[in-house]
């Protein structure tokens, strides 16, 4: 079977939750017996890379400009697979789905995988949230296949448009040891005394929040490090200077990938995520891999991963978190409670089993 693949920056190593998702998924569907092509924007993935683990990686430019950017490269990677005749078209997120009447139209399988409602996010004006709810309303009417990465998010679809959707969530690899400590200690982290969010920075992340909270908590020896891109945009400009604020304890540690960002995550002694809106979060679910306990905002996407009652708290709430920070830092180094969320993650978040369902969702759309 030949699948397209559209809707996503690039792989490998490019930040974001639905890029971490395909790099992933699709090495997996090639050793399933697929034909894979990912459609890569060109800002993103160097002229000289044009495959990874099987999967091939075609680049068509995209602008960089926020709110064009994903628009503008989706109705180019269409009219490119227009020409290709993929067997499916997978397109991922909401906003990249407005083209699925389109490939609909000359005749193409297409399968939208529904990662989020992006319109809830805070940096999105009017317009861009017409466009966002308009993809989510063409992509749910015109594919032939529709996959939701929560079951919150799967019903609303159906309760929206009436049209059957699969759950298939996020997954995980379970990391072996990392022993390694270095890239850590050089960012002047101790081992199990630190506090870690991964993610982008943008302000549904909350990265303020935090902040604010590992300030109130007064952890002895602790950081906090924030590991993801700094971009030039208002809200990283706030996120500097509120952690410049903080001092020496909190770290903007920048993009962070491969054998640092395991560093980081293995050696953890809380991960938070405060943010506002989440589809299901990859970044939680690699923290919970790694065995570290963890904190989360009480958002209907962050309570389907069925931490313990007193590892939520309230959205924005940051005295709340404070607290939660207190309590959870004591009790960081348990080892037995450790082992049981790395079983716990293993059991319901396999990647094998995820791309062979992700399989039979294709081989239903292409009988529709």
């Amino acid at each position: 079977m030949k699948v397209m693949v559209l809707g996503l920056r690039g792989i490998p190593d490019v930040q974001g939750g639905v890029e971490s998702h395909a790099q992933q998924l699709y090495p997996r569907l090639v050793d399933l017996g697929c034909q894979v092509e990912v459609i890569v924007r060109s800002p993103f993935v160097p002229k000289d890379v044009h495959e990874y683990a099987g999967v091939k990686l075609r680049r068509i430019w995209s602008p960089t400009k926020s709110g064009i950017e994903a628009l503008v490269h989706s109705f180019l990677g269409t009219a490119y697979a227009i020409v290709k005749r993929p067997d499916v078209l997978h397109v991922h997120a909401v906003g990249p789905a407005i083209v699925a009447p389109l490939a609909r139209l000359f005749g193409l399988t297409v399968v939208m995988t529904h990662h989020g409602p992006d319109y809830d996010r805070e940096k999105w004006g009017g317009f861009a949230r017409f466009i966002l709810r308009s993809g989510e309303r063409f992509g749910a009417l015109a594919s032939q296949g529709r996959i939701a990465v929560s079951n919150g998010i799967r019903s609303s679809l159906v309760e929206a448009f009436g049209k059957p959707t699969t759950y298939i969530p996020n997954g995980v690899e379970i990391p072996g040891p990392v022993l390694d400590s270095d890239f850590v200690r050089a960012l002047g982290a101790t081992p199990g005394q630190y506090v870690l969010q991964v993610s982008r920075l943008v302000p549904e992340k909350r990265q303020l929040d935090l902040i604010e909270a590992f300030r109130r908590a007064r952890l002895p020896g602790w950081k906090l490090i924030l590991a993801g891109a700094l971009t030039e945009d208002a809200y990283c400009a706030r996120v500097r200077a509120a952690a410049t604020e903080a001092g020496s304890d909190v770290i903007l540690a920048g993009f962070v990938k491969g054998s640092r960002l395991a560093q980081l995550f293995a050696h953890a002694g809380l991960f938070v995520l405060p943010s506002s809106h989440e589809g299901l979060p990859i970044a939680l679910l690699e923290a919970l891999s790694y065995g570290v306990p963890a904190l989360a905002s009480a958002i209907p996407a962050n309570l389907e991963v069925e931490l313990p009652e007193e590892s939520y708290f309230q959205l924005g709430n940051t005295v709340e978190l404070a607290d939660k920070l207190q309590r959870s830092a004591g009790s960081a180094a348990d080892g037995e409670a450790r082992e049981a969320r790395v079983d716990g993650v293993r059991r319901r978040y396999d990647w094998d089993r995820i791309a062979r369902e992700t399989l039979r969702v294709y081989q239903d759309a292409r009988r529709f």
